[in-house]
């Protein structure tokens, strides 16, 4: 999608959505053939090869690569400062915001969440595909795509996944507020709208006619374990349905700083509210949120003010991090989207918390996937201990002793279970 329709949607979801709290591998990765030499098949290390899916859009090539194995935490070990790094309708356009913050995660030793809107992978011509709940086929508040939005958009969610990266879901259309929002939708509806989500990523190449790039490297629907749904609506029957097929947590409501609980079967590890500086409330982790408190509806604000607004994301950002960091040690939570607004200055300041945070002691910037494995290899009567913590509370006698019973162990099969 073309960055000036991008802007101009922006507007229009900006209009719907300020009256509420809410935000709304290449080809030479591919085993390659006729190489010189023999002419009898190589012999192939385990899991590397590549089992096409379907029409060929996706492909199973093994486990993930760059994964940490998820530890269980020892009695008395200071849990680890998790930040998740997450990104809204993730897709490459003019602005190149996907691949640029790619090589930032890279360059701090960082992972993120990328939520992929499934219409970012269907073509104009081939709206009517889609058959959103409550509305006309072929209907969108975010547009469809064009031929070399949906090549640059694979190829940046195919490089992102191959480096450790995240692809979650921002499901479709994105329709807010009461006339068919996504706030309106039954249980039945969502399951509608995950199953097209993951039907256009995994018919892409049949849909744009691209049948000779690269497939995405990973079976969609194993891959798939979590969203956050547009403008932070619907949360309540979207984890219904999604509890119902495999998804394993939701970012799509609003939560203090303190450690994450399951609702409906589903870690709920959403956005949080953290400093404001300048005033006396909070404000939530998002680009979105912290524009309309600043510019309102206006996504090119007063020019002369956009360095200053960018400084205030960053400061609260980090406020909130270093109240975890030195308290709680709550996992801290931040989303984004791929946008311009304001003179581009809030993915400044995202940029500015990357390289400060990522790269500090016992700091890992992890995808939500990642942060999940990490909570159920836990002990659950230690997250019960941690979640008694307060916003920016550190234990008073020390970590030592506020974890210093003996976890039980993790049953078999749980990440982090010991070996027989």
């Amino acid at each position: 999608m073309a960055a000036t329709q991008r802007i101009a949607v922006g507007v229009a979801i900006a209009a719907a959505c300020a009256s509420s709290l809410a935000a709304c591998a290449s080809g030479a990765d591919a085993p390659r053939q006729g190489m010189h030499g023999p002419q009898k098949a190589p012999v192939q290390p385990p899991g590397s090869a590549v089992r096409l899916i379907g029409d060929g859009s996706t492909a199973y090539t093994g486990a993930q690569p760059h994964q940490p194995k998820p530890q269980r935490l020892k009695a008395g070990e200071k849990p680890p400062q998790f930040v998740v790094f997450s990104w809204d309708g993730a897709g490459e356009d003019s602005q190149k915001l996907f691949s640029h913050f790619r090589k930032v995660a890279k360059d701090n030793n960082a992972k993120m969440t990328f939520f992929l809107s499934g219409v970012y992978m269907l073509p104009e011509d081939k709206r009517d595909l889609y058959r959103p709940p409550q509305h006309a086929p072929g209907s969108s508040e975010i547009g469809f795509n064009d031929a070399q939005g949906i090549t640059d958009t694979a190829e940046q969610v195919r490089l992102a996944w191959l480096e450790g990266n995240e692809i979650g879901t921002h499901f479709n259309g994105h329709f807010c507020g009461p006339d068919g929002g996504v706030g309106q939708w039954s249980v039945d509806e969502w399951k509608s709208e995950i199953d097209q989500a993951k039907q256009f990523v995994k018919t892409w190449k049949t849909n744009s006619g691209l049948k000779n790039l690269a497939p995405l490297p990973f079976d969609y629907d194993k891959e798939l374990i979590g969203g956050r749904t547009p403008c932070l609506e619907g949360q309540k029957n979207f984890m219904k349905a999604a509890s119902q097929m495999g998804f394993r947590y939701d970012s799509s409501g609003v939560n203090n700083q303190v450690w994450p609980k399951k609702k409906d079967g589903l870690w709920d590890l959403s956005m949080q509210l953290v400093p404001f500086p300048g005033h006396t409330f909070e404000q939530l982790t998002m680009d979105y949120n912290f524009m309309v408190n600043q510019s309102g509806t206006q996504t090119q604000g007063d020019p002369d003010k956009f360095g200053y607004w960018g400084d205030q994301m960053r400061d609260g950002l980090l406020k909130g991090f270093y109240r975890a960091y030195d308290g709680n040690r709550a996992p801290l939570v931040i989303g984004n989207h791929f946008e311009s607004w304001n003179g581009g200055t809030y993915m400044r300041a995202v940029e500015d918390v990357v390289k400060e945070v990522c790269n500090k002691p016992d700091v890992r910037c992890v995808s939500f996937h990642q942060l999940a494995d990490w909570l159920d290899a836990q002990d659950p009567q230690t997250l019960a201990k941690l979640r008694g913590l307060e916003v920016g509370e550190a234990p008073k006698q020390g970590w030592a002793s506020f974890l210093s019973a003996r976890p039980a162990p993790a049953p078999k099969g749980v990440p982090g279970a010991p070996k027989p």
